[in-house]
This record gives structure tokens, sequence and C-alpha cells, in this order.
């Protein structure tokens, strides 16, 4: 443990967790304002100064805007030589603006014409990641049939050396939107009786177009807001307004009794001070006398 951990070691697993990507066909904008491909390439120019390397890129849902092979494809040229650059493995997750053939081909490589639900499990040197379809084809609002269930019981039934985080795309969780009530995830109790009691540490969430943390079945649910557009929560209930503004993306750290996530907003803003690595190295040096000093100074100046 370094000086910079203070009480906490360094996590055990890091995830970038994305969503509502929402790429539309032949590059247009979405709702004739919104550059989704322009939004998603500023994020990992932004998120590529730092020195921190994901295990994962985790994708929960609303890929493409109307299901378009051409959008995929773009998605795809865009995000794969991100994540090798990064190291990274990239997790695609269906949302209700997916459609499930050219989903499979245009990001899968699965030329199999199949309709069923998209679920796929990944061992994330030891931290397992569930990519569970929520999705009903042709409708907007969440389910998770009878058969999803009992497969996610089953894998479930071996818990995984670090845990388990369910990726979908529908969270479980409540909205102050009145809009989401009627897209939102159905029979939510079913899915809990699945959860509770297993190694699931939490649910990451899309869907919403801002993001919001809750619990579900005692496990912490995180949704991730959108990359494309976002929700204005400043709006008279039960109204809805899609914004052009506070795009953002999630830091997911997991640690041995804890999982934190971090909102990130998209784009570059004024600097206010920067205190650079050899910077800090060299206030850790020195004495507790000499670091409140050169505070102190700092905050004259």
């Amino acid at each position: 443990m370094s000086d910079f951990d203070g009480q906490f070691p360094t996590a055990d697993h890091f995830i970038l967790h994305l969503s509502d990507t929402h790429f539309v066909r032949d590059g247009g904008l979405l709702h004739d304002r919104i550059d989704s491909d322009k939004n998603l390439a500023e994020l990992f120019e932004g998120f590529e100064k730092s020195n921190t390397r994901p295990e994962a890129i985790v994708f929960t849902g609303d890929l493409a805007d109307a299901g378009d092979p051409d959008a995929y494809r773009r998605l795809r040229e865009l995000v794969e030589p991100a994540a090798e650059r990064l190291g990274a493995q990239v997790i695609w997750v269906m949302g209700n603006h997916d459609e499930r053939v050219a989903f499979r081909k245009g990001l899968l490589d699965q030329d199999a014409d199949d309709s069923e639900p998209v679920d796929r499990v990944f061992d994330i040197n030891g931290l397992r990641i569930i990519a569970l379809d929520s999705t009903v084809p042709g409708h907007h609002h969440g389910e998770i049939s009878e058969e999803q269930l009992t497969w996610l019981a089953d894998v479930l039934a071996t818990p995984a050396p670090d845990g388990t985080l369910i990726a979908l795309h529908h969270p479980p969780v409540p909205s102050p939107l009145g809009l989401l009530a009627l897209v939102e995830l159905k029979d939510q109790d079913r899915l809990a009786e699945i959860i509770r009691g297993t190694d699931v540490r939490g649910v990451l969430g899309g869907h919403l177009h801002y993001s919001t943390h809750s619990t579900f079945a005692g496990v912490p649910v995180s949704v991730a807001s959108a990359t494309c557009y976002t929700q204005d929560l400043n709006v008279v209930y039960p109204a809805a307004r899609g914004q052009d503004g506070a795009q953002s993306y999630n830091l997911v750290h997991v640690y041995g009794d804890r999982v934190l996530h971090s909102i990130v907003p998209i784009g570059q803003f004024p600097t206010v001070y920067e205190m650079t690595p050899e910077m800090l190295e060299g206030f850790m040096r020195m004495s507790a006398e000499e670091r409140l000093a050169a505070a102190s100074a700092s905050v004259q100046s």
C-alpha cells in the first residue's frame, strides 16, 4: 500500500461503465442535434489522458438508436481500438433500442438468425460479470423471462472468486420521472428472489439517461447516465425533457469489501488548480509541519 492509498489498498478490479450511446445510421445527428459518435470519441480521448487501465468496459445497452447495422459497425470501429489501447475487454449489453439479430452480427460476429435473449457470462480475472438481456422485442419496457431466471440461478449457484456484477439495461430502481414508469423493468420481485443471498455485489444499469444509485435485493445498484443526451430532472411531474448536457460515464472500483462508483462528466473544463504526480510525491516527502506551511501558502496565493 502506498501513501496515496490512505486507509484503503488498491482496488482488486477496475471497470469502465458506459451506457446509452444511441448511435444512428450513417453518422447522422440523434434528434437532429446530438452527435453520438463525437461524444463517445471525446469520452475516450479524455479518459486516456489518465494512467489508469480498466480490465473491462461495460456498455449497458441502447448502443444503436434503431438497431441499424451501420451504427453497430461504427460503434465497434471506435470502441475496439480504444479498448485495445487500454488493454480492456469489451462487454456489450442489449438495450430496448437494440435489435438482437443485428446486435449479434454487428458486435459479436454471430451470423445465426437468433432472436433469443443475449445473455452472457464473463470472467474478468476472478470477477464475474453477467450480461443479462432485459429487452422485449418491439417494446421499450424490460422483462426477465422465466427461462432467463432459471439460467441466472444456475450460474449464480457457483460463487465466483471475487463475486459477481450483473449488467442489464433496465435498472431495478424507482425514478422521479413519471415517463420512466412506463418503460421500467417489470416483475422485479422475481429477479430479486434469484439475486438475494448470492455472491452478486452490484447491479449495473442504464436506460434512464441520468446517473442514480439505489439498492435492490440487498445489493447496490448503479445507473450510468447516457453518453448521447441526458434527462432533465428539474421538470414538472410527470413531464420529460431530453437535454444536450451533463453526459457522463462511471468508474467502478471493486474492493474486497465494497464497490465504489464514481461519475465522470464528458468534456474539458477550465482548470482551477493542478498538482502533478511529481508535485504530490514531493509533498508526501515533507514533514507534517512542512505540508501545513505549503498548504497555507497555497491558500494565500
